[in-house]
């Protein structure tokens, strides 16, 4: 279980992107007062746990309504974690999002696609599968999503601060060594997925 969790984290936090997101956070509210950059953190981490959390609750439910097995969603899922993935690396990824002046910036683009990501809802619905994890186990990969957003704030509330030792290079390294790392699980996913179409065998 310990294995699965470290997993998890590793494959959340790197769909999460908490480095690249607080890059984006510093450029985008560099004109704001300390006060509205600390309301407009909060913001973007709240409205992103909650997409998370109800991709955990009604995501796979939304599938089994579709007709849509677990598996295929699996396959699709770590095909597009991988090209995520690849993106992290080629400087691509949700962090290059613009805000559009007619919107919340804590909604656009912080809140959704730089921290609750395409990748992030995916990974969240695969890693609780309700076929195969007990509820135990949803549950304790739910609070590692939660503190990874946790861990998210954070970094936004010192993004200035934080920028200004690691400087813009410094992210940007490590953003691409978390895209190394996600597209690598992510070939996990598609093997492990076609693994168990080997099994189950095609839909009928």
């Amino acid at each position: 279980m310990l294995e699965k969790f470290i997993q998890d984290a590793l494959i959340i936090w790197a769909t999460i992107d908490p480095i690249g997101t607080m890059a984006l956070f510093a450029a985008l509210t560099a004109h704001l007062s300390a006060e509205e950059r600390r309301r407009t953190a909060f913001k973007a981490i709240i409205y992103a746990g909650a997409v998370l959390l109800g991709s955990i609750v009604i995501g796979q439910v939304i599938l089994g309504a579709m007709g849509i097995r677990l598996v295929s969603f699996q396959l699709a899922g770590g095909v597009i974690l991988f090209l995520f993935g690849l993106q992290m690396i080629f400087g691509s990824g949700p962090q290059s999002s613009r805000a559009e002046p007619e919107h919340e910036i804590a909604v656009f683009p912080l809140a959704i696609p730089a921290t609750a990501t395409p990748g992030a809802i995916l990974a969240v619905i695969l890693l609780t599968d309700n076929h195969v994890h007990p509820i135990s186990v949803q549950i304790g990969t739910s609070l590692i999503a939660l503190g990874i957003l946790g861990i998210t704030l954070i970094l936004l509330l010192f993004s200035s601060r934080i920028i200004s030792i690691i400087g813009i290079s410094g992210a940007s390294i490590l953003t691409r060594v978390m895209g190394m790392i996600l597209a690598a699980l992510s070939v996990e996913l598609i093997m492990n997925a076609l693994g168990a179409e080997q099994w189950i065998g095609p839909a009928p």
